[in-house]
């Protein structure tokens, strides 16, 4: 077999395949019907004769020819999509691109207003579109180019590229003059007194949930909301508690902030990219913006 037999496009479908272990998936991050990315990958089978996906119960599972493949095509597209970004180039003053980021509605919030304020003083024509995903989708979704960045608390993104941001932590906001805050605690007595709270929290915040389920504090819960953004107008106008991170709550007026030892409250907040496209120049040059603004 000779290489101007192989389109390319038929190793773009390998590469995703490989990465997902699914071929419906693939096709969808390609934006492929599933019989077209049937067709293609029957054609690779025959070009490098070897089956190279088995079905199994959950997807596919690649073969030893398709393993041995697999990291080699990968860093090939890589190269080249890097060679033709660099070939285009990029001025932020007459770029009209859209970005997409993973964000949730907390860090909305926290990164947005100042980075859409930088934006229009040096980029005015670039657009930013989040893109908030399932956790364990976020590392497959930076590789495919569904979403250019990631910012948040992600250990489970393990194999993108990374830079720190910022170090928070998990605190109770109270409105001013809560009750609670009239005795001064700390430590294990000020973590045991969190049973006099009631509390409200996010359906879709694992960690606050986590935290409540740590700290037995499940029958204390009086309220579950789907959003972030409600619980500052339900804190001030209630005595309900709400867990949230420290850099979030300093931004709020009229609060009160209690620091408990929760377990594993302390995390970090980081940028996440994809090695594939991190010669791009305007991914390059999103990301200097990004930790020139946040960067502790």
């Amino acid at each position: 077999m000779h290489l101007h037999e192989i389109d390319l496009n038929l190793l773009r479908l390998f590469d995703a395949v490989a990465r997902t272990g699914n071929v419906s998936r693939a096709a969808e991050l390609l934006h492929l019907t599933q019989p077209a990315a049937s067709q293609g990958l029957s054609r690779l089978r025959k070009l490098l004769q070897d089956p190279l996906f088995m079905r199994t119960a959950g997807g596919v599972q690649p073969t030893p020819k398709a393993q041995r493949l697999a990291e080699p095509v990968r860093q090939a597209l890589a190269t080249l999509e890097q060679a033709l970004g660099e070939s285009a180039g990029f001025d932020p003053a007459q770029a009209a691109r859209t970005f997409q980021l993973h964000l949730s509605d907390i860090g909305e919030a926290r990164f947005l207003p100042e980075l859409m304020v930088a934006l229009r003083e040096r980029a005015p024509g670039v657009r930013v579109e989040t893109r908030p995903l399932p956790r364990e989708q976020v590392g497959e979704a930076l590789d495919a180019g569904r979403i250019d960045f990631a910012i948040g608390f992600l250990p489970m993104v393990r194999e993108s590229q990374r830079v720190r941001l910022l170090d928070d932590r998990y605190v109770v906001l109270l409105r001013e003059g809560h009750p609670f805050t009239r005795k001064r605690r700390t430590g294990a007595a000020l973590l045991k007194a969190l049973g006099e709270l009631e509390f409200v929290a996010v359906r879709s915040h694992a960690d606050t949930l986590r935290i409540v389920q740590q700290c037995r504090l499940e029958q204390r819960l009086r309220l579950v909301t789907e959003h972030f953004l409600v619980l500052p107008a339900i804190v001030h106008a209630t005595d309900l508690a709400a867990i949230l991170p420290r850099n979030i709550a300093r931004g709020f007026q009229g609060y009160a902030i209690v620091e408990p030892p929760f377990p594993q409250r302390d995390f970090t907040v980081a940028l996440h990219w994809s090695r594939r496209f991190e010669a791009d120049p305007g991914n390059r040059w999103l990301r200097s913006l990004i930790e020139e603004l946040f960067r502790a």
